[in-house]
């Protein structure tokens, strides 16, 4: 029901092309199209899709969990996997990629603005990450998690992440100065109470290694750590 270039259109804005454009269709199609239609013998829309969808999606975030933060438990990956993963992420990921202009809707959901309610596009998004990974298996569906999903997800934003950043960089600083400590100390702070900003910055030796930004002492902290790990690990 998708017309070749409609099709081509929407695979160009996901980095995709389908060999089997019945996926794309299928994960295009939302449970009001066909409601309507009697005696159906099995689902024809996007909700087993989403299902699988979301699974494929938790996988890359665990994997990105698991590598980034080597420090983090099981626990505590799965609290960070399910406050970073949400509805809000994945309705801006849609939105950049245009989706909601290529779902299959009833009429009815169509008038009652279907194409930008943030459940349905969330939940066609999961439906395309399954798509892809049935119609080309997992690398390609990783790559277009990579390219469309991780970008928005903002792990430095999160308190349970932020002692993993810290660790991190302790070990490499006492691995490269034999023993030394780290020190935080805060640079600035502007804007009201209910708004402030602060900007730390991480100090070894009186030598600045990182500076960082956030709403909380807490957060820029983090910020630091992360900026001092990134410029250390390219260093050779």
């Amino acid at each position: 029901m998708i017309q070749a270039e409609h099709r081509a259109a929407l695979e160009a804005a996901l980095g995709y092309q389908f060999q089997n454009g019945a996926f794309l269709e299928r994960a295009l199609t939302h449970s009001s199209f066909y409601k309507s239609e009697k005696g159906r013998r099995e689902p024809k829309d996007n909700e087993r899709m989403e299902f699988l969808g979301d699974a494929v999606l938790e996988l890359c975030v665990s994997e990105e969990l698991f590598f980034r933060f080597p420090h983090m438990q099981e626990g505590q990956m799965s609290k960070s996997r399910a406050s970073i993963v949400c509805e809000s992420a994945l309705f801006e990921a849609a939105k950049g990629v245009g989706l909601g202009d290529y779902l299959l809707l009833s009429h009815g959901e169509e008038q009652g603005g279907g194409r930008e309610k943030p459940s349905i596009l969330s939940d066609a998004f999961e439906a395309v990450i399954a798509a892809i990974y049935l119609d080309g298996g997992w690398e390609p569906a990783k790559a277009f998690v990579h390219r469309n999903v991780l970008p928005l997800l903002d792990f430095t934003a999160h308190p349970e992440l932020e002692k993993d950043y810290k660790t991190r960089l302790q070990e490499l600083v006492h691995h490269k100065t034999h023993g030394k400590q780290v020190t935080y100390r805060l640079l600035n702070e502007q804007g009201p109470d209910h708004k402030k900003v602060f900007t730390m910055a991480v100090v070894l030796d009186d030598e600045v290694l990182g500076t960082g930004e956030g709403n909380s002492k807490q957060s820029a902290g983090q910020a630091a750590a992360a900026d001092a790990l990134s410029r250390m690990e390219k260093q050779p």
